[in-house]
């Protein structure tokens, strides 16, 4: 593979120091448990201690936005990791819940900036499901625990940059100031 042209800014698999939530729901228990425990697993094989990661049960999908957004409006967690299950029925609801719950996690993570990591199955079938906890397709709750990871540390990588300014184009270190927006006349 080529080198690339530009150094890339990314994160580390490093879970040393940080502290994590995870939001699991209930609902097909028989399926979120085995995420929960190898997102747990991946947490702790990256340097996570078992007094940094907090569990938070929800019923359902639908409520996993919602518990999220609490546990990162408190401010201590560097990531949350959603996990939960919908199997598709005979009826729109499957499509509805899985629109609201992807939305309402990602919304959660843009308005409080803390990483949020989606491990929630959205599979047609329960063999499918099976298969992404742990079978067939590794375990989708081992990956959001690795996201959730890689993404605090990233974010912590990046808001050094953020609060001193942009390398500038010669790539002397040095800082380029941010520009102002400019200011809008009234009328």
């Amino acid at each position: 593979m080529p080198e690339a042209a530009l150094a890339a800014l990314e994160g580390k698999l490093d879970a040393s120091g940080r502290r994590f939530a995870i939001v699991v729901s209930r609902f097909n228990s028989f399926i979120t448990e085995r995420l929960l425990l190898s997102a747990c697993d991946g947490l702790l094989r990256t340097g996570a201690r078992k007094e940094d990661i907090d569990v938070v049960r929800v019923p359902g999908a639908f409520e996993i936005p919602t518990a999220s957004r609490s546990l990162a409006s408190t401010g201590k967690y560097h990531a949350i990791i959603c996990i939960g299950c919908l199997l598709r029925g005979d009826t729109a609801h499957y499509d509805v819940i899985v629109n609201e719950v992807t939305r309402g996690i990602g919304q959660s993570a843009q308005e409080t900036g803390v990483p949020h990591a989606f491990g929630v199955l959205t599979c047609d079938t329960l063999e499918q499901a099976i298969d992404r906890a742990g079978l067939k397709m590794g375990n989708k709750g081992f990956e959001a625990a690795l996201a959730a990871v890689e993404m605090a540390s990233l974010k912590a990588a990046i808001e050094p940059q953020a609060s001193t300014g942009k390398k500038n184009q010669a790539g002397d270190g040095s800082r380029v100031p941010r520009k102002k927006p400019p200011q809008r006349r009234s009328r």
